[in-house]
């Protein structure tokens, strides 16, 4: 069996998400299994580094996951070539300038999103990678997910006839400190750290819509910062200077309208902390992170408005569940190894910094509609290359 070893520098893996989602789920898990099988007698097998601030929390991490090897000199690393790829997991402002530094290097670019805090230097990653002749990619994960993977399933056998409309409810109460711990970083809070959920979830949006519906071309965007104050972890207040809720509309190709409300200050009286609607001409599908359940126009009940009576209709009673079909696997493992793919085979992978640019674009462009009051055209981003 061939093995071939390639080196991931992992920076910003000491966070929730990256220790969780791509260190322990994603590359610690790959190497557990012997690694990647590309071919029958081929095997990609990740050989990580993580690199941080943190020496203490490094080592840690080591234990946890396996992984040997660490650093706090993420230059040397950089010049080190034997590894190929550079990951970014850091917080949003730091992770640009780290990326440059990374392609300046030679390495191959894999990053959370956004990608950068605005959308000319998002772009300049993608066309130093491009010139380089580097390959790239942005974390896109929600795609992986067992509830997307059913609707798109739906879209691809034709099941809603013409899509009509998207509506997506997203959130969660984050707790504010006062007497119950946040469970969110505060620079989430702090428009100063590039907090905010526009720019935190507008980039997921952004794929999912494009992905799976079509282009977005308009934007219509009304944000809030509901909560003032909350307690830092150091258990001292602070005053939030970022929106912590955001209620938009967009208009996508072919006519369909989509809906997103997005909220760290609501509670959650749905089957799952995200779920997706879409209604179409012959049935409607709603989906969470992992299940979903659909209503053809057959089994599509006609109720009658008399706010008079007890209404007769259970209008649960006529959704059914999609059976498992298929095997998922973890959302961010998924992306990953089409990503190692990706850079040992040259095999296509869609997801790269542009699409990263797109969901800044979308980010950028839903404050200036917020600010304005006003509805955003969304330029191609393709079209200005």
């Amino acid at each position: 069996m061939k093995i071939k070893k390639i080196g991931i520098i992992m920076n910003g893996v000491t966070g929730r998400m990256g220790t969780n989602q791509h260190l322990l789920r994603s590359i610690a898990a790959i190497i557990a299994q012997d690694g990647l099988r590309v071919r029958p007698d081929e095997v990609v097998l990740p050989d990580p580094i993580l690199v941080g601030r943190n020496a203490a929390k490094l080592k840690s991490l080591c234990l946890q996951s396996g992984v040997e090897k660490w650093s706090t000199d993420l230059d040397a690393c950089l010049a080190d070539a034997d590894y190929h790829i550079y990951f970014d997991a850091q917080i949003t402002g730091l992770r640009a300038d780290s990326v440059q530094k990374a392609i300046q290097a030679g390495k191959h670019i894999y990053c959370e999103k956004p990608t950068a805090t605005d959308t000319p230097a998002a772009l300049d990653l993608y066309h130093r990678c491009q010139e380089a002749g580097l390959k790239n990619g942005v974390v896109q994960d929600k795609l992986w997910l067992p509830g997307l993977i059913k609707i798109k399933r739906l879209i691809e056998n034709a099941f809603f006839g013409d899509i009509l409309s998207v509506r997506i409810e997203f959130g969660y109460w984050v707790f504010e400190g006062h007497s119950i711990a946040a469970q969110r970083p505060s620079w989430n809070y702090r428009k100063e750290d590039q907090g905010g959920i526009i720019l935190d979830m507008m980039p997921h949006w952004r794929y999912i819509l494009d992905d799976l519906f079509g282009n977005i071309k308009g934007v219509s965007c009304l944000a809030a910062t509901h909560i003032p104050e909350r307690i830092d972890e150091k258990g001292n207040p602070y005053a939030c200077t970022a929106e912590d809720a955001v209620y938009a509309t967009f208009e996508l190709e072919k006519g369909i309208i989509a809906h997103i409300n997005s909220s760290w200050t609501t509670r959650v009286r749905r089957d799952d902390l995200v779920t997706i609607q879409v209604d179409g001409t012959k049935g409607s599908a709603v989906a969470g992170l992992r299940e979903c359940y659909v209503q053809h126009y057959g089994h599509t009940p006609k109720p009658i408005w008399n706010p008079d009576i007890v209404q007769p209709i259970n209008y649960l009673d006529d959704w059914i569940r999609i059976p498992q079909q298929e095997e998922y696997a973890n959302a961010f493992r998924a992306e990953w190894e089409l990503f190692l793919r990706h850079v040992a085979l040259g095999e296509p992978f869609s997801w790269n910094l542009l699409e990263g640019a797109k969901g800044v674009q979308l980010a950028e462009l839903a404050l200036q509609s917020w600010q304005e009051k006003r509805w955003i055209e969304i330029p191609s981003l393709e079209e200005a290359l």
